[in-house]
């Protein structure tokens, strides 16, 4: 701890031996929220500011300030995007040193407001400058700034940092949270945009380590299929997310997609997610031409005369909703037994993957509720967060924003190892960010192969070395025992298959009358369970599935 001290206090004063540091307050590594404080000669710079406890930004604060030095934790702060993992402490942090100069993109400032649905919007709408996009501004002697669009979210930017020397200059790139791909409404972050910038350091999000996902519209497919069959099979379905982004990207995907056009079904809007479409609408002509078009020749979320019909819900109608098959969107935080009510339903509730959603699994919800999860993903994946690295080609890579492990993934990769220095620091210790004159990048290395795949008739064998089934991570791969192998592309993929997984696929197989499985189980009726001694008791089951509560009969029909 008293490093940690020891290197705020060093970056708060200057004294260092290099011209640029990283100080981070909060690296997100399990939620805690994205904050980090960079030097760059004698400015002090804030990025993001996502502590729900700003305490930690207070330490030192107290003792008498260095000449010509203001007592505050930063010179200005600059705000990546609007999500609360980033945001959610500027307001405490705007009333603590309401001198301190926060700055963000035009739309970042006006969505800002969202992350504290109960204050007064006069109170809290002009803390933020807006900066605009594109173009340089020298925010300080010395230190210029640029904002680039960098995709996951409307307004979200990664921040091109200059500070020129009598002898150099030196840049920082921030990425904040960056999407390569386009989304239904937001148009992905530019390559071209950024190549050739000679950077000397990049800081950078690793929300998905090394995964590799499927292309956007195939994630697509794949969610509306799920949300098709569910309706098809009399459910209702229910979609909590955060108030920005990802709800209003599913309400377009729900709108357009060809499962759903025309449909008689109704889409209920709640919380602040319907807030958020509000004041999406009120941005309109910041939004990609593709999307400005299609608001032209249609409400582009408000719309009860179009089928679907989207509508905004009341929270006096909570409990009625589900009542016959519908679409629901709320807030990721409310309690979801508000609408899942004893004369509703059956409900899925569909949880997006690798966000801080969290579905209480310890509730007991009245009526038939079956929880699942699906990706639609809002950051780059492995070959995304690689290849924006290689394009920039800088000395130095911090990754922040992800789980240790997942980070611990991206910054073992040779390919990143043997180009640059490569950094992923926990909150409180100081990275210090030495710059060579001249930096020698070597050839790319050879990719390794481990393990081995053995073919024989139709049988394929996979062994895999001890560094994979060793790690802590294998045991909950595949907690069935059984693992999903198919092809994308030439690379051929393994994905292990969930208790939940199991218990929501229709089974065509052949069931041996030896086999002890659902399809031999006498509690087993219409690909249901009806043993109370189960943990399968009242879950539709596949036939081949299995319990430790099985017992053997010929009542187990297969119909």
């Amino acid at each position: 701890m008293s490093d940690r001290l020891s290197a705020s206090s060093r970056i708060d004063t200057g004294e260092a031996s290099h011209e640029l540091e990283c100080l981070p307050y909060g690296v997100n590594h399990s939620g805690e929220g994205v904050c980090l404080l960079v030097r760059m000669g004698p400015h002090r710079i804030l990025l993001d500011c996502g502590l729900a406890d700003i305490s930690s930004l207070m330490k030192g604060l107290a003792k008498p300030a260095r000449r010509g030095r203001s007592p505050l934790p930063a010179d200005f702060v600059l705000v990546s995007h609007a999500h609360a993992d980033h945001a959610r402490g500027l307001l405490a942090l705007h009333q603590a040193f309401p001198l301190l100069p926060i700055y963000a993109s035009e739309v970042t400032s006006k969505l800002l407001p969202l992350n504290w649905p109960n204050q007064n919007l006069q109170d809290i709408s002009q803390f933020c400058q807006a900066l605009p996009l594109r173009s340089p501004v020298e925010v300080k002697d010395g230190l210029v700034v640029e904002l680039f669009p960098a995709g996951h979210l409307p307004g979200a930017v990664a921040v091109l940092f200059t500070y020129t020397t009598s002898q150099r200059s030196y840049k920082l790139l921030y990425t904040g949270d960056f999407f390569l791909s386009n989304s239904r409404l937001v148009e992905g972050l530019r390559l071209e945009e950024l190549r050739g910038l000679e950077l000397d350091a990049l800081i950078i999000e690793g929300t998905y380590g090394t995964a590799r996902h499927p292309h956007r519209r195939n994630q697509e497919n794949q969610l509306a299929e799920r949300v098709n069959r569910a309706i098809a099979d009399s459910y209702s379905v229910l979609l909590p997310t955060p108030a920005l982004g990802l709800g209003q990207e599913l309400l377009m995907l729900l709108r357009s997609h060809h499962h759903f056009t025309g449909r008689d079904l109704d889409i209920w809007v709640d919380g602040t997610v319907a807030v958020g479409c509000d004041t999406y609408l009120e941005l309109l002509s910041h939004f990609p031409p593709s999307v400005q078009n299609f608001a032209r020749h249609q409400p582009l979320f408000w719309d009860e005369r179009i089928r679907p019909r989207v509508r905004r819900l009341q929270p006096g109608q909570r409990d009625r909703v589900g009542r016959y098959p519908c679409i629901v969107l709320t807030d990721s935080t409310v309690d979801l037994r508000e609408y899942c009510q004893p004369d509703t339903g059956p409900w899925l509730i569909l949880s997006p993957e690798k966000t801080e959603i969290k579905i209480n699994n310890n509730y007991q919800f009245p009526g038939i509720i079956t929880v699942e999860n699906y990706l639609l993903a809002q950051h780059s994946d492995g070959p995304g967060t690689t290849q924006l690295i290689h394009n920039l080609r800088p000395q130095h890579v911090i990754f922040v924003h992800g789980s240790p492990t997942y980070l611990a993934d991206l910054t073992s990769l040779d390919e990143l190892q043997n180009r640059y220095h490569v950094h992923s620091p926990e909150a409180g210790v100081l990275v210090e960010i030495p710059i060579g004159e001249t930096f020698l990048q070597p050839a790319a290395p050879e990719t390794n192969y481990e393990g081995e795949l053995t073919e024989l008739d139709t049988v394929v064998t996979i062994a895999l070395p001890d560094a994979i089934t060793a790690d802590p991570r294998w045991r909950q791969f595949a907690d069935t025992g059984l693992i999903e192998a198919r092809w994308q592309g030439e690379e051929l993929v393994l994905r292990g298959l969930s208790q939940r997984e199991l218990l929501n696929q229709s089974s065509d197989r052949f069931i041996l009358s030896d086999v002890e499985c659902c399809g031999t189980c006498r509690h087993q009726r219409g690909q249901r369970c009806w043993n109370p001694a189960s943990p399968l008791f009242n879950f539709k089951v596949t036939l081949d599935g299995y319990c430790p509560a099985f017992e053997r009969g010929n009542e187990g029909a297969r119909d």
